[in-house]
């Protein structure tokens, strides 16, 4: 006779054979898998870029929520004199939240927005009503179409959360093309948020992984900032910073992964610029910039090409490496680091 054990759920006390213990345990391990599946599917079909029209419509079916949240993380730098918090505080998408990139960050790092621990951006985000279910669309309102959003986009995939999109084009394309917008704000009810870096450390690189690079040449290091700032030939935007390069290093603007109204270029065109730019999309590619923002134009771009390989990202970007790189490793056509 099949011995009888009992097993605890909910509160109750059911008593099982081994027989239907073994079905209890299958069911629940099935159930567990199905859950994840349904997760990665969940995040593979959450375009990374969606319209201005395709919000718009999806506002008009469904305010904002806790299935879908918006966020403006608009930021500048000092020498485009412009506020993003006040400007959100005047206009934004409706049901828009503020993220900054300043707040949610490590501070207590001597670089600018440098990640926060996975502890501290759950906090952040759960604070602006995300939860673990959210689809996020992330966009900003810098006359490029594209400035921060990226940043955040990356920042939402790489703490284990894909269901994050980018709006096309931005707050400039949503106005142009009409949508309404709105001066008032209510903070979201919390919500919970789970964030982890398993299994994506890869993402992000350290001064001592460029350092390690030049010798190794493991990856590729494509600098997202202007021509001239990578050459050395014109001033970087931070004080007691020089212009320049790291040695190896590719150059691919920012600014030329979006055409002249804002919006993303075709993904064959993106395929293009990666050509041109002698940048192996089969191979593993690395991100920089000045403080790690618009390195994530980078990697959104090889994203949408389909690259193998996720992109990574140099989170000190050129700040950190002008500060802490032997003069050797500062490469420029104008003055030396000395």
């Amino acid at each position: 006779m099949a011995k009888k054990q009992n097993i605890v759920s909910g509160g109750a006390v059911h008593v099982c054979t081994p027989n239907h213990l073994a079905e209890v345990i299958y069911a629940s391990v099935v159930a567990e898998a199905l859950q994840a599946v349904c997760a990665l599917n969940m995040g593979m079909q959450t375009r990374a870029l969606v319209s201005a029209k395709w919000l718009a419509n999806m506002l008009k079916r469904n305010p904002v929520g806790p299935s879908l949240r918006i966020l403006d993380t608009s930021w500048y730098l000092p020498s485009m004199k412009r506020d993003g918090k006040k400007e959100f505080a005047q206009t934004h998408i409706p049901g828009a939240s503020f993220f900054d990139i300043d707040e949610c960050a490590d501070r207590t790092s001597k670089f600018d927005h440098m990640l926060p621990s996975e502890e501290s951006f759950a906090d952040y985000v759960g604070d602006l009503g995300i939860g673990t279910d959210s689809h996020v669309v992330v966009y900003d309102a810098s006359d490029f179409g594209a400035f921060t959003c990226t940043r955040v986009w990356w920042m939402f995939r790489l703490f284990g959360h894909p269901q994050v999109s980018v709006l096309n084009g931005g707050f400039r394309n949503w106005v142009k093309e009409g949508h309404p917008v709105e001066g008032t704000y209510t903070r979201p009810e919390p919500a919970r948020f789970t964030a982890t870096t398993k299994h994506r450390s890869s993402w992000v690189k350290s001064f001592e992984d460029i350092t390690k690079n030049i010798t190794d040449q493991e990856f590729q290091v494509v600098d997202v900032r202007p021509y001239a700032r990578f050459r050395g030939k014109e001033p970087e935007p931070r004080e007691g910073v020089k212009p320049g390069h790291i040695p190896g290093s590719k150059c691919m603007p920012f600014f030329s992964f979006v055409d002249n109204d804002g919006m993303m270029l075709s993904t064959e065109e993106l395929k293009k610029f990666f050509e041109k730019s002698k940048v192996d999309l089969n191979k593993p590619i690395c991100g920089s910039c000045g403080s790690g923002v618009t390195a994530c134009h980078l990697v959104l771009a090889a994203h949408l090409c389909g690259a193998p390989e996720e992109a990574s990202v140099y989170d000190g970007s050129w700040y950190e490496w002008f500060t802490k790189a032997p003069p050797e490793h500062v490469v420029s056509e104008a003055e030396s680091k000395l």
